[in-house]
């Protein structure tokens, strides 16, 4: 009996012979649109269920892939990637947005994250508190050789991955400026400790593979600059999203099979 996974919406009946083992992850359902409908051939539109847009194509080296949709914070996405899991996906990269927190990290740049700080309660049901939140290290070096071969202006390194945007990154420029008295001061501890960047699912992510046994990597387009302010610099987020896009396909496509 063909089985079709509660949240995504497909199942690996709708995959086809050549099922795809890989699969890019994007929260936002319109940049998982936008990577499948502009860089795939024969794209196939799996799902909308629930706003979790997903997306079966091909690269041009004849690799099946897919383009889909974790939601915002590592909640949404740990349902997104256990169903993947059980359809057979085998590499996920995500691609994502994230502040700099680092003056050498400039807007516009991409962050590849080889591990995370991982301060996140979804991750807590995964494994232990101590458990490693590190990348798949063949798949964070194809991400790296690509970033080069595109001439891409990439930093490679540890990230902070939170539950939260405003609070948890130490945002007081919101409904709530009163934040607890270990959220402040936090963001400049993290910057000592050579934390390049704030984002919100890759500690979940690192902390799944480890446990699922599948490849696990992040690359992330850099929209604000938290050395000089909270906000988001809009400027910017088209030429880092597309710059994190490019290094994620060409990964895919060149990188470990």
């Amino acid at each position: 009996m063909a089985t079709t996974f509660y949240h995504i919406g497909f199942g690996r009946d709708d995959l086809g012979e050549r099922a795809p083992t890989i699969a890019l992850l994007s929260g936002d359902p319109d940049r998982a649109k936008l990577i499948a409908e502009s860089y795939f051939s024969d794209v196939k539109m799996l799902s909308e269920h629930r706003g979790l847009n997903s997306y079966l194509g091909t690269l041009p080296n004849g690799r099946a892939i897919l383009s889909c949709t974790s939601g915002m914070g590592a909640p949404s996405m740990s349902i997104v990637v256990n169903e993947l899991v059980q359809a057979g996906v085998r590499q996920i990269i995500r691609i994502g947005t994230c502040g700099s927190i680092q003056e050498h990290v400039l807007p516009g740049s991409v962050v590849i994250s080889r591990a995370a700080l991982c301060r996140q309660g979804a991750a807590n049901d995964i494994a232990p508190l101590e458990y490693p939140a590190a990348a798949d290290p063949f798949l964070t070096v194809a991400l790296a050789e690509a970033a080069q071969q595109l001439g891409a202006d990439y930093h490679l390194g540890i990230t902070a991955s939170v539950d939260t945007f405003y609070e948890g990154q130490e945002r007081s420029e919101s409904a709530n400026p009163h934040l607890l008295r270990w959220l402040r001061g936090i963001t400049e501890e993290y910057r000592h400790l050579n934390v390049l960047n704030y984002e919100m699912e890759s500690g979940t992510l690192f902390k799944m593979g480890g446990v699922y046994g599948f490849a696990a990597a992040c690359v992330c387009g850099v929209i604000a600059q938290r050395t000089a302010s909270e906000r988001v610099i809009f400027e910017q987020k088209g030429v880092a999203v597309e710059q994190a896009i490019k290094v994620a396909l060409r990964a895919a496509e060149f990188g470990p099979q």
